[in-house]
């Protein structure tokens, strides 16, 4: 099976939220996966009365590179659909010290990575 992938390492969204999403999107299709990504963001949508939208927009940053890249392999756009997606915690950083109160405390992040095949 023909494949292609998308990563972001050190996104500053909640790793929570993230697995959530994680959830929600497995086993779906690319372009139904895109459209209620984008349903969350416009609050049109909700998963328990919540919209996620920081979450949801990195998603959708990197559902669009994935298609990109399967366009590249040439894979068939109306077959996709997401066969692995996951979010783990990267390594934590110390945020910049522009605010005083904010000064030495570490900040998270998560890395994420999806994987689309053809049905």
């Amino acid at each position: 099976m023909k494949t292609a992938s998308s990563k972001i390492f050190g996104a500053r969204i909640s790793l929570k939220h993230s697995l959530i999403l994680c959830k929600e999107l497995r086993g779906k299709k690319l372009d139904k996966a895109r459209a209620f990504l984008e349903s969350l963001i416009d609050g049109k949508r909700n998963i328990d009365g919540k919209f996620y939208p920081k979450a949801a927009g990195k998603f959708l940053e990197m559902i669009r590179t994935v298609e990109a890249n399967a366009k590249q392999k040439n894979l068939n756009p109306e077959r996709l659909f997401i066969s692995k997606i996951k979010a783990d915690n990267a390594v934590r950083f110390y945020r910049p010290r522009s605010l005083w109160h904010l000064r030495g405390q570490k900040a998270r992040a998560v890395n994420l990575t999806i994987e689309v095949g053809e049905r």
